[in-house]
C-alpha cells in the first residue's frame, strides 16, 4: 500500500472511531470531560490520533492531572452521566491550554 493511501486509510479510521464515540455519547473531537485513575474529574482537548498534551493510547491518555497535579491515564466521561456539580467541577479544571 502506498504511503497516501495507507495515511487515507488511517484518517478515515479515526473519523468513524470519533463518529461512534459520539454517539455513544462521548464529545471526543474538542473540550471533553475525562476522569483520571484517582477519580478527578477536568477537561481536555481530545482529538483522536492528535497527541496534543500526552501520550495518546486511544481510549485513554496519559497527561497531567490538573486536579491531583500527578501523571495518569485519562478516559472521556459521559457528560450525561455526571451531577450538575461534577460537571461544573470538571469545567472549572483544564489541563494547559499549550502543548
Amino acid at each position: 500500500m502506498k504511503r497516501s493511501q495507507s495515511f487515507g486509510a488511517v484518517v478515515g479510521l479515526l473519523v468513524v472511531a470519533t463518529v461512534v464515540a459520539r454517539r455513544r455519547g462521548y464529545r471526543i473531537g474538542g473540550n471533553v470531560v475525562v476522569r483520571c485513575r484517582q477519580g478527578h474529574l477536568s477537561t481536555t482537548i481530545w482529538v483522536p490520533g492528535v497527541k496534543l498534551k500526552g501520550l495518546d493510547l486511544g481510549l485513554a491518555k496519559l497527561q497531567h492531572c490538573p486536579v491531583g497535579q500527578h501523571w495518569s491515564l485519562v478516559t472521556p466521561v459521559r457528560e450525561s452521566t455526571l451531577t450538575d456539580e461534577e460537571l461544573r467541577s470538571a469545567k472549572s479544571h483544564h489541563d494547559l491550554w499549550v502543548p
